[in-house]
């Protein structure tokens, strides 16, 4: 329980946003189109659209600046966000020489490890993380997150030359993951332009906007092993939570919905006080009647006392009523969760009579014991690996 209330004080929100340097990409226009992005820009779709869903930014002043350069750390951070997998937990972190968990991309860039999305280096090798991201090294990082159909040096040279008037100067690492992403109609070629490759030219914020769309689609289709583990929506038993419903690979529980709650200590109309702080744990899984997974097993809550009435014979029956507060998920994700709990005590029919007529009735949950709390709120859960995305 003690680890229970570490977690509660690191704040409620302590989680929701990932940082970002100052000089990157900062900005209050989420989901607009850029002043400096007019309608008829040749990438001016792609912009808008991962603008909308959080996978690019601007900068404060509300320009997005397209042909400006973007480094490998904000490359591998953007990547992240397209695949959705901004919330994964790696467990074994890379060293680098250059970089350190202080690093404002740390967490993002060993996601994209994990995630095979550049290659594990060997010991003592540096990040770059301030470098410009090239476009051989942009492609290869977008063909890494799919599974496909192996081609020779010789094909991917023949597919190329047909498009590519520099084909001869492709390095040879890169030369396979541009034949595969031109077979995946995944190369970026801004209209109006000599048609080349220029793999080792650094990558403009337009063109990477592109190529992550290209990317989201055909992982869509084919993502690699790890990536497709992650995006498959997590199963289990547990209690049904009869209003949940799913839409993709997000599951929605109402308000209204009915949860339990497995409290950590004793609570009791005849001694608890009014605002007393309670901690309590979800005693199962919380799924969907497919059994898709909303809340994990564990899960830490915690709430309030705010209704505590000690029951009096003739004068009146006990009464106890918890508010939930907030939940802390088992991937360490803390939000505000908001519900009511009534204790009530099962009675047949001449108890409830006797109840009613001569009152007294005394309320009391032992630790362990369960309470059945109704939300106030509507959440959104990632059933693909809990993180709760809304809270309505």
């Amino acid at each position: 329980m003690k680890k229970s209330i570490v977690k509660l004080l690191l704040g409620l929100f302590a989680f929701a946003f990932a940082f970002m340097p100052a000089s990157a990409q900062t900005s209050t226009n989420v989901g607009k189109i850029f002043p400096d992005v007019p309608a008829n820009h040749w990438a001016a779709k792609q912009i808008k659209e991962l603008s909308e869903a959080g996978v690019i930014v601007g900068y404060p002043d509300e320009t997005f600046k397209p042909d400006n350069n973007v480094t490998r750390a904000e490359f591998a951070s953007m990547a992240i966000r397209a695949l959705g997998q901004e919330n994964t937990h790696v467990i074994q972190p890379v060293d680098f020489t250059d970089i350190n968990k202080d690093y404002w991309a740390y967490d993002m860039i060993q996601k994209a490890l994990y995630f095979e999305l550049i290659s594990c280096p060997p010991t003592g090798q540096p990040f770059r993380p301030d470098d410009s991201v090239s476009h051989a090294e942009s492609t290869a990082v977008a063909v890494n997150a799919l599974t496909t159909e192996t081609i020779s040096p010789q094909k991917a040279k023949e597919v190329l030359a047909k498009v590519y008037s520099d084909y001869a100067n492709i390095p040879d690492w890169f030369l396979i993951s541009a034949g595969k992403a031109e077979i995946l109609s995944m190369n970026v070629i801004v209209p109006n332009t000599v048609r080349t490759m220029n793999a080792d030219k650094p990558a403009t914020r337009a063109e990477i906007t592109v190529l992550l769309k290209n990317m989201m689609e055909q992982a869509k289709l084919n993502p690699n092993k790890k990536l497709a583990d992650a995006m498959r929506k997590k199963t289990g038993n547990g209690y049904i939570v009869e209003q949940a419903y799913v839409q993709g690979s997000i599951g929605t529980i109402p308000a209204g919905s009915i949860i339990p709650i497995q409290l950590g200590c004793e609570v009791n109309s005849q001694n608890s006080k009014a605002g007393e702080i309670y901690l309590a744990k979800a005693p199962e899984n919380y799924i969907t009647k497919d059994k898709f997974i909303l809340i994990s097993k564990d899960a830490d809550l915690k709430g309030t006392l705010s209704d505590v009435r000690p029951g009096k014979l003739f004068i009146r029956n006990g009464v106890l009523v918890l508010n939930n507060d907030c939940i802390v998920t088992t991937n360490e994700q803390t939000v505000g969760l908001r519900g009511v709990g009534e204790v009530y005590k099962k009675k047949n029919w001449f108890v409830a009579f006797l109840r009613t007529v001569f009152k007294g009735e005394k309320l009391k949950v032992l630790p362990q014991g369960q309470v059945y709390v109704k939300l106030l709120q509507s959440i959104k859960v990632d059933l693909t690996n809990g993180w709760i995305i809304e809270e309505l």
